[in-house]
């Protein structure tokens, strides 16, 4: 199948590219702002699916939003029936083709556009009036709010919110992405003349902003947003991906002494946290037990033994750990516990805890093995 997509270079046409080629589509036709014109007329000659994305959002006058979207529209559509190629064309069109702005009016007059060449070609298209889309490769002061928000909170620069209580309703790239190729195997989600995506979100612009803005602060406090939520998932992939290069890291506090270390890694509201312990050759720490803190541990370098004993009891039980076997070992409630360095080298192991630490009843009671 050959593909065109115009605004290859684009947001929606970068993703849409790279997710076709992972689908193993490869005939793809690439035409951008930067494409050769004169390839243009091949392509038509030769698609059998168009994906019309190229368009103009935010341009220096406003003359060039009917050049933009109306004109090139034209001429994608005569250079189509030159060749009388009638394959389905898919149209990347906005909610405010219902406005009265220069912007919408020039994306509605494309749309009529495409519904007259349909009535005279009887081609198939599919018009997509998208609302917010957002994610990664998307422009700041260009593609959309949230793209120049995860832009400037991601480098320490203001950002301006007129009404936090505008009620925004947003489409996540992947789902943009997913549903073009539905399209494309005509499987269109479609409502009247229009077609849409099924998964959209709405949301107040404050949250999203609160939400961006503790993205940012994870990073000191070490708590990782609520990612069963679907759309704290997407917008934090998005915010990520507007993460400067050279910013990609963060240092964790390190808690040392002489037996080793403890570094909190990862933490949640509902799902306790991640820590990392090295103890030095020869090092038992722990010798506690609890009441309802359970954890998990996995030793991940070094050798060394874990030990259990029931507090009402006098046996003593004994786990052989290596980082040579990956294997979790559960900690149970009620039964004292250490765990002993018996190698030359540090004895390294990642802890999960159903908990965090709560200062004042850390239900962490002292007892040896």
């Amino acid at each position: 199948m050959n593909i065109l997509v115009t605004g290859a270079k684009g947001f929606i046409g970068q993703n849409l590219i790279a997710e076709l080629k992972n689908r193993g589509y490869h005939d793809i036709f690439e035409f951008d702002k930067n494409t050769d014109p004169i390839l243009l007329e091949d392509f038509c000659k030769n698609a059998d699916f168009v994906f019309h994305l190229a368009g103009v959002n935010r341009p220096l006058d406003q003359s060039e939003f009917m050049e933009g979207n109306f004109g090139f529209t034209s001429e994608l559509l005569n250079n189509l029936k030159k060749y009388k190629n009638t394959c389905p064309i898919m149209l990347s069109s906005s909610i405010q083709a219902e406005l009265n702005n220069p912007y919408g009016e020039s994306k509605k007059a494309g749309e009529e556009l495409l519904f007259k060449y349909s009535e005279e070609t009887g081609s198939k298209v599919l018009i997509y009036r998208f609302p917010n889309v957002f994610g990664k490769w998307s422009r700041p002061n260009y593609n959309s709010a949230v793209a120049t928000f995860c832009h400037n909170i991601t480098r320490g620069l203001p950002i301006q919110v007129n009404d936090p209580n505008v009620m925004m309703n947003l489409v996540y790239i992947d789902d943009v992405v997913d549903e073009l190729i539905l399209a494309m195997n005509s499987k269109e989600h479609k409502v009247g003349n229009y077609c849409e995506v099924e998964t959209q979100h709405r949301i107040r612009l404050g949250d999203i902003v609160d939400l961006l803005y503790s993205f940012k602060k994870s990073r000191d406090d070490k708590f990782i947003p609520n990612l069963s939520d679907t759309f704290t998932k997407k917008l934090y992939s998005t915010y990520l991906s507007f993460l400067p290069e050279d910013q990609f890291s963060y240092e964790l506090k390190m808690n040392v002494d002489s037996r080793g270390s403890f570094t909190e890694f990862l933490k949640t509201h509902d799902f306790g946290q991640v820590s990392v312990n090295v103890s030095k050759p020869g090092i038992t720490k722990g010798n506690h037990w609890h009441h309802t803190k359970n954890e998990k541990f996995l030793v991940v370098s070094g050798q060394g033994v874990i030990r259990f004993r029931n507090i009402n009891s006098e046996q003593v039980i004994e786990y052989h750990v290596s980082g040579e076997k990956l294997e979790v070992i559960d900690i149970p409630v009620g039964y004292t516990h250490n765990i002993e360095n018996l190698g030359s080298n540090d004895l390294v192991t990642i802890m999960w805890a159903n908990e965090l630490l709560d200062v004042n009843h850390p239900d962490t009671y002292f007892l040896e093995v």
